[in-house]
This record gives C-alpha cells, sequence and structure tokens, in this order.
C-alpha cells in the first residue's frame, strides 16, 4: 500500500530533522510551478492529484497567492488537511475550505508564538512609549539627542493598557504590561473566563479606545476586522494616545493613523506590521515618533523551531489520526 502525499509549500528552514521523519508514514512531494496560474493547472496532473495533505508557509504565496475560492477549488479533490504555519491565516479562505466539497480542514500554530510576539509588543510599547526612537534618530546623525531635544517620554507604571483581542498574545502581553505596572483592560468579541483575564477588566470598544493610554492591537484579520482602527477610531481616542501594533497591517488604516500622528492625537506608535508589506507607508517611515520593526516578533531562532515543528505535528496527526492537532476556530465543530 503506497503513502498518503503531503505538498510542501514552501521550505521548512528550522526543523528539518522533524520534517524528514515526515517521510516515514508519507511521501513529499513539491509544486513544480512558479506561478499562481501554473500551480492551478498542475493540481489537475498525477504529481499533485493524489494529495492528502499540504504543509504551507506563508511564503508560499509567491507561488499560489492566496487561498481563496478559485484556489481552494482547484486543489485536488483528495486534499482534507492544510497545516499552516503561522498564528495568523489571512491569506487563506476559511469559509471556502470549508464549503468545498469534501472540506478542507485548516489548522495553524495559535501558541508557539505568543511569548515571541508579547515579548515585541511590550519592546513596541516601551519604545514608543519613552520616545526612545527620536533618541536613536537623533544619534545616528551625530546630533546627540537632537537639536531641539525630543519631546520627553512617559514610564509605563500607571497607565492604562488597552487590549483589543485577548488570545493566547493579549494574554501573555498582559503579565507582561503588568509586571511594569501597567493596569490593563481589554475587548474582545465576547468576555474570556475570569481565570484567562486574570483580573483584567472587559470593556466595550468605545471604553478600549477612550480609557486606553497605550492601544495594543492583538486580534486577527479578518473582513470583519479590517481597518477596525480608522479615523473615526482614533477620534475617539485620548490625545496623546500610543499604538502598538503587532496583529496585522491592514486592521488599521495606515492613511488614517499618518494623518492622527501628524495631528497629535497619536503621540507615537510601535509597528511590526504594516497594510501592504514589504511597503511601508511614507508618512510613517519619516517620523521619529515611530518606531518601527520588518515583522519581526516571531524571528528567533527558538520560536520558528517551535512553529515548524507544530505544523509539522499538525501534518503527522491528519495522516495517523485523521484529525489536526489545532483546528482554525472557525472549523471547531466541523
Amino acid at each position: 500500500m503506497s503513502k498518503p502525499k503531503v505538498l510542501l509549500l514552501g521550505t521548512v528552514d528550522h526543523a528539518q530533522p522533524a520534517f524528514d521523519s515526515l517521510s516515514e508514514i508519507a511521501t513529499i512531494v513539491t509544486p513544480k510551478s512558479s506561478s499562481r496560474q501554473d500551480f492551478i493547472q498542475e493540481c489537475s496532473t498525477p504529481h499533485l492529484n493524489d494529495v492528502l495533505a499540504v504543509y504551507r508557509t506563508f511564503q508560499s504565496s509567491s507561488i499560489t497567492g492566496l487561498w481563496d475560492d478559485e484556489l481552494v477549488n482547484a486543489l485536488p479533490k483528495t486534499l482534507k488537511f492544510c497545516s499552516h504555519v503561522g498564528a495568523g491565516y489571512d491569506q487563506i479562505d476559511v469559509h471556502a475550505c470549508s464549503a468545498r466539497d469534501p472540506p478542507i480542514h485548516v489548522s495553524n500554530v495559535p501558541t508557539a508564538v505568543d511569548d515571541a510576539t508579547a515579548d515585541t509588543a511590550m519592546f513596541l510599547l516601551l519604545g514608543a512609549l519613552k520616545g526612545f526612537n527620536s533618541g536613536i534618530f537623533a544619534l545616528r546623525q551625530k546630533q546627540w539627542r537632537g537639536s531641539p531635544a525630543p519631546p520627553l517620554g512617559h514610564d509605563p507604571r500607571g497607565k492604562v493598557l488597552g487590549i483589543l483581542g485577548m488570545g493566547g498574545i493579549g494574554r501573555n502581553m498582559k503579565v507582561k504590561a503588568e509586571a511594569f505596572g501597567m493596569k490593563v483592560i481589554y475587548h474582545n468579541r465576547k468576555p474570556v473566563s475570569e481565570e484567562m483575564a486574570g483580573g483584567a477588566k472587559y470593556v466595550g470598544f468605545d471604553g478600549l479606545l477612550a480609557q486606553s493610554d497605550v492601544l495594543s492591537l492583538n486580534l486577527p484579520l479578518n473582513k470583519n476586522t479590517r481597518h477596525i482602527i480608522d479615523a473615526q477610531e482614533f477620534a475617539r481616542m485620548k490625545t496623546g494616545v500610543c499604538i502598538v501594533n503587532t496583529a496585522r497591517g491592514a486592521v488599521m488604516n495606515e492613511a488614517a493613523l499618518v494623518e492622527a500622528l501628524e495631528s497629535g492625537k497619536v503621540a507615537s506608535a510601535g509597528l511590526d506590521v504594516f497594510e501592504n508589506e514589504p511597503e511601508i507607508h511614507p508618512g510613517l517611515i519619516d517620523k521619529p515618533q515611530v518606531l518601527l520593526l520588518p515583522h519581526m516578533g516571531t524571528y528567533t531562532k527558538e520560536t520558528l523551531i517551535k512553529m515548524e515543528e507544530w505544523c509539522i505535528d499538525n501534518v503527522r496527526s491528519a495522516i495517523t489520526t485523521g484529525r489536526l492537532k489545532s483546528p482554525v476556530p472557525e472549523q471547531a465543530d466541523l
């Protein structure tokens, strides 16, 4: 009896021994295509038409494009499982995967990124709140703190941190922020349990905007959260608020953020993600009060190994048990 096929979309860069071990239970194949149209055509060839599971990376979209309705329905009908290397999976239309006959079960790596992303959020929070980036700008131009000196920064102690999205990353950040003396409030689609909240107060969306000294975006990107922070939301925030985004760039309207920075409504920002990566709004690049990272929240050896191994475990579970280890929430009942 032949082994089931696993399609590798992207590369395994940090957990190769674990991936190689899949060859004991599966035949690994890779696409020959280098473009979306060619890949769609290749899906109907003998090379791919009996694939059971896919291991996919964020970067593999350079070949396949987004997993939209067109692509999902072009994939081999034998495909039952998609194991995605990432906590965020906005490149995948989960509804289309669920609606397909037969459906494609999708998994992500929901907790593997929590520590690294929350660490990065705290770095951005502290750097933006204290105004460190203005000093870095001036120092690299051999001007010490600059002339005139930048505005005074702020200490985190006693400030209100508003977390939009109280998932694993939000809860991890809450613990870290409290170590700096911050008071934490949060808004979610629904309140989390008291145990999960750990003393953080649930507030409505308007209350979160109005009360936060620092607003951290920790929610997934989907059709309901795209531009959830826009001009009208900035207008309802405190003047001088600090914005931190380690979620996805498009949960916030970058152009509206630039306007809010220029008006003084937003005093500073720390950003690891952008609407049109790798492009960044020019109004963000030239502002010393904006601390920028090129999507490096999970860019550590330990975390990337953890993510890849988790994704490999999902593939292994799919083959050996017919179930994924960590199905995405939208498919919990599928």
